[in-house]
Order: C-alpha cells, then structure tokens, then sequence
C-alpha cells in the first residue's frame, strides 16, 4: 500500500491549537472540497491516531454530503495502544504501530490515507514509512499550538507538486528524497 500522509498547517508550522482549528475553516470553498474529494475518492482505507479517530469516529458518522459520502464507508485502520474496540467501520491496529503499518503496507494493495498528525505521524515519518505527505497551508499565523514535526530525526523530501484549492490556500505534496 501507498501510505499519504494530508494535513492541515499554518504559515508559522502549527497544525493543532485553538487558533488553528477556528481560523482554518474560513479558508474553504469550492476547490478545496473538490480536491478533498478527489483525494477521498483516490484511497482504498484510512489511517488514523487514536485521538484523530476519536474526533472523527463521533462526527463524520452524523454528517451527511459528498465528503461523509465518501468518509463514512471506507475500511478504517486506528493506531492505538489503549482501544480495544472500535465503531465506524474500523479495524484497532494492536501492538507497536509503526509495525503494524509496515505490515499493512506490505499486505494489501492501494492507497492509505492518513489524516491527522502528533506523535504517530512523526513516528511513521522516522521509520520511512510515509509515501506522500501532502501539507494544506492556510495563510494566516496560529501564533500557537503543536507544530507539525518537532523532535524529529533530519528528513529530506522532494517537491513533487504544488496545488492551489482557492483562498490562499495551497498544497504542497512532497514525497521521500532518495
């Protein structure tokens, strides 16, 4: 499997924070759902952290349009050290994670989508796992919050594409350096 890694970030690297989540949302419009969907509709599963699961798990469910539509029935895969059950369609990746995502990716064919980011995402990042990381920027400053990657061993990544989904806002898609 093609592991893709899609983020929310600020200009000034924060991707969490109450800043953060308030200020984003007044910077989607049409092009970004289209290309949200896009993506969406490109992956065969989702990949997510305990805690981006816990958020999603108990608001996508409820909603409804093109995106739910698309969210709500694709297999789930959670990473998780403490849940023992899941809802939602998902399936509770036990054991050490970064493991289990390498042996995800070698079993099964297509494309991984992960959203959220934290401690999982560095982890997956440091083992080489990560495939695409494709980073939403928003223009304006958090001023606070959890930075993307901190604390994290020195990566390079290429430059593989660059998207403008409309209000400033572009994507930057980078894939591993070789």
């Amino acid at each position: 499997m093609r592991l893709i890694e899609s983020t929310y970030i600020s200009l000034d690297g924060m991707v969490t924070g109450d800043a953060f989540w308030g200020a984003q949302q007044g910077f989607q419009g049409d092009a970004h759902n289209q290309h949200a969907a896009t993506l969406l509709k490109s992956a065969d599963a989702l990949l997510l952290g305990r805690q981006t699961y816990d958020v999603f798990s108990a608001s996508w469910p409820e909603r409804s349009g093109e995106l739910a539509d698309l969210i709500n029935p694709l297999p789930k895969y959670v990473a998780s050290s403490t849940l023992t059950e899941a809802t939602w369609n998902t399936e509770v990746l036990h054991g050490d994670a970064v493991e289990a995502v390498g042996e995800l990716k070698k079993s099964r064919e297509g494309t991984l989508l992960k959203y959220g980011t934290g401690t999982f995402s560095r982890a997956l990042v440091d083992a080489g796992l990560l495939d695409e990381l494709r980073l939403w920027v928003h223009p304006f400053v958090a001023g606070s919050g959890e930075r993307l990657l901190p604390e994290i061993s020195p990566t390079q990544l290429a430059l593989a594409g660059v998207t403008d989904v409309g209000n400033g806002v572009v994507i930057l898609t980078y894939t591993p350096k070789h």
